[in-house]
């Protein structure tokens, strides 16, 4: 028998805003794609068939924001992704050669676009590096397989006319960049956040993690948030992301005993610590810091001696994490909206992916049953937006010929049930089952990435809402 789908998805209630359908429909799935979606499919008619009866059939989550290489994330961040109902990503990092190097070897279905950090002394020589440099470094990542930058204000400034300068840089050449707020000038804070806008003067660029910036360190946090809120409204050239998560995750390095990462420095000052080598190990033995330590094959938060062990182990160069993201501003930055009714702010990230905060289905969610947001909100938020940000025309909806990229959800347990990228069964009830990784890349990685093994989707930043937000 000559089947006309490979998996025929019953009975499961089909939230597509793109094509505004809400209801409960069947699914039909072949050679990777959207072959139908409509009432009563012959399950004869499929290869394989899933009855989803009072489950959630949601275009794939695609999170804006996690961390996949090997020096923040490690080699389970693909595994843990999948068991959280991601179906594509953003690593907001890099290096490049370390996320492709995990994506080849640990890769588990996703797909998995990349930028490639600004740091001093590691890709680029100082604080303050030239335009020629930057625009080396860039053509360099670019043909590496990255979409573009991420400045690491926030952890490893540099200066404000050198970041400017990178903005410059790769917006007229038609890429993408994120920044973590701050230079050598500001911090990580609401303060970074308007200096980032000044910096930017109208040109494209996703600002990470709003939420970093509403913490109450200059102000009370709800005055942040609201300033924040005002702020991003008035530039539409920013893209944005924040997360629903109480903890951070950040750099545990240490040199000549001290930290490495200013952030990492702050919440050790915060929870009443030195900014020292000393002081991260008693923040540890405390369980202020909580080391992520692999174990089970995932990556776990530890502190006391199971923390300090590891910790030490990795020479400090290891990912820490810190109880630091106050309640009420991560709830209002995810539901704010504009007077045209639409978000504030873009999407719903987690700043997870190997780090053990992936709570993109069951905060957001919990936020949908407490009736904060609805679900057609959810899905704007979690797939929709993220993928015309990425410029992924064929992924965000449910399209007859888009993508088959599904994440089915248990509403009622706050759960992902299943998830599918580009056809294939990547997850199954927590049970991680897919294969290999398809890398988001320009036209440039696209040779590169291919020469590593891997599958290339390639996208044009130029084409992208991203850069013509500001148009």
């Amino acid at each position: 028998m000559a089947y006309q789908y490979d998996i025929i998805l019953k009975n499961g209630i089909v939230v597509d805003p793109v094509n505004n359908r809400k209801g409960d429909f069947d699914v039909g799935i072949a050679d990777g794609k959207i072959k139908d979606v409509s009432y009563d499919l012959d399950p004869a008619l499929a290869l394989d068939c899933f009855d989803l009866n009072g489950l959630y059939v949601l275009p794939g989550i695609i999170d804006l924001h996690v961390h996949a290489s090997a020096w923040i994330g490690g080699r389970f961040a693909h595994k843990m992704m999948a068991q959280a109902g991601v179906t594509t990503a953003l690593d907001m990092s890099g290096p490049i050669e370390s996320v492709l190097d995990i994506a080849r070897d640990f890769g588990v279905g996703l797909n998995l676009a990349c930028v490639q950090y600004l740091r001093p002394g590691y890709t680029v020589t100082d604080t303050n590096p030239s335009k020629a440099e930057l625009k080396d470094l860039l053509d360099v990542s670019l043909a590496a397989g990255a979409i573009g930058f991420k400045i690491l204000g926030g952890h490893y400034p540099l200066t404000p006319q050198a970041s400017a300068t990178a903005i410059d840089v790769v917006n007229e050449n038609g890429s993408y960049i994120a920044m973590h707020v701050g230079t050598t000038e500001t911090d990580s804070n609401i303060e970074g956040l308007y200096e980032a806008l000044e910096l930017a003067n109208g040109k494209s660029i996703h600002i990470a993690h709003i939420n970093s910036y509403c913490r109450g360190g200059v102000r009370d946090y709800m005055t942040e948030t609201e300033e924040a809120l005002n702020a991003i409204a008035k530039n539409p050239n920013i893209s944005c992301e924040s997360y629903l998560s109480l903890i951070n995750g950040t750099s545990a390095k240490c040199a000549d005993g001290y930290l490495e990462s200013k952030a990492t420095a702050r919440c050790l000052e915060e929870g009443g610590f030195d900014a020292t080598e000393q002081g991260m190990e008693d923040a540890i033995l405390s369980g202020w810091a909580q080391i992520s330590v692999e174990s089970g094959g995932t990556t776990i938060l530890a502190s006391g001696k199971k923390g300090l062990n590891w910790w030490n182990n990795k020479k400090t160069d290891t990912t820490v994490s810190f109880d630091v993201n106050p309640p009420v501003p991560r709830i209002r930055l995810v539901t704010a909206k504009d007077e045209s009714d639409k978000f504030v702010v873009d999407c719903i990230s987690t700043d997870g992916g190997g780090i053990p905060r992936n709570s993109i289905v069951p905060m957001g969610l919990g936020l949908v049953k407490l009736q904060a947001i609805d679900i057609n909100d959810f899905v704007v938020k979690t797939s929709r937006n993220p993928a015309g940000i990425l410029g992924l025309k064929n992924k965000g909806h449910l399209s007859l010929g888009a993508d088959a990229d599904i994440t089915v959800v248990d509403l009622e347990r706050q759960k992902p049930y299943m998830s599918l990228g580009n056809g294939k069964m990547i997850s199954y009830r927590g049970y991680v089952c897919g294969q290999g990784t398809h890398i988001i890349t320009t036209p440039r990685g696209e040779a590169h990435v291919k020469e590593k093994g891997l599958q290339a989707i390639v996208v044009d930043p130029s084409e992208s809402p991203f850069l013509k937000r500001r148009q």
